[in-house]
């Protein structure tokens, strides 16, 4: 059984090639992906997480605002009780908000230049953990 990836952008953005990409690069590894449109609220994407039954919430932000979108979608996965979700985000981030990323509770980052081999593998290892 192949691990279910909610792919989310969240706020104003409204640019998606790059999630797309993404999500497709995913399902054809073998994943199972939900890809959620453009311009998605916090608490939807948190609902469609729970409704779907996802193991990871991949958020893709290019507006800049990806260190508070990524707290607010932990912080309302862990308010529902569904801390156990990983969220990983991508998009522009520059290097120096990558640890920031991950203190606030993101489980990896992927900025701009990743490759989506890279990607595939981080993720397919991810979920390898939650399983294991």
């Amino acid at each position: 059984m192949s691990a279910r990836i909610l792919v989310a952008k969240p706020g104003l953005d409204g640019h998606d090639r790059g999630a797309k990409i993404v999500a497709r690069a995913l399902r054809d590894a073998g994943f199972e992906v939900i890809y959620t449109g453009i311009r998605q609220r916090i608490e939807d994407i948190v609902s469609i997480a729970l409704q779907e039954d996802v193991a990871v919430v991949g958020l893709s932000i290019l507006s800049g605002a990806h260190l508070a979108l990524t707290k607010r979608t932990v912080d309302a996965l862990r308010e529902a009780d569904a801390g156990d979700i990983a969220v990983i985000v991508g998009g522009t981030i520059p290097q120096s908000d990558v640890s920031k990323l991950l203190e606030v509770g993101a489980a990896a980052v992927f900025p701009t230049g990743t490759s989506l081999d890279t990607l595939v593998t981080d993720v397919r290892a991810l979920t390898a953990e939650q399983v294991g």
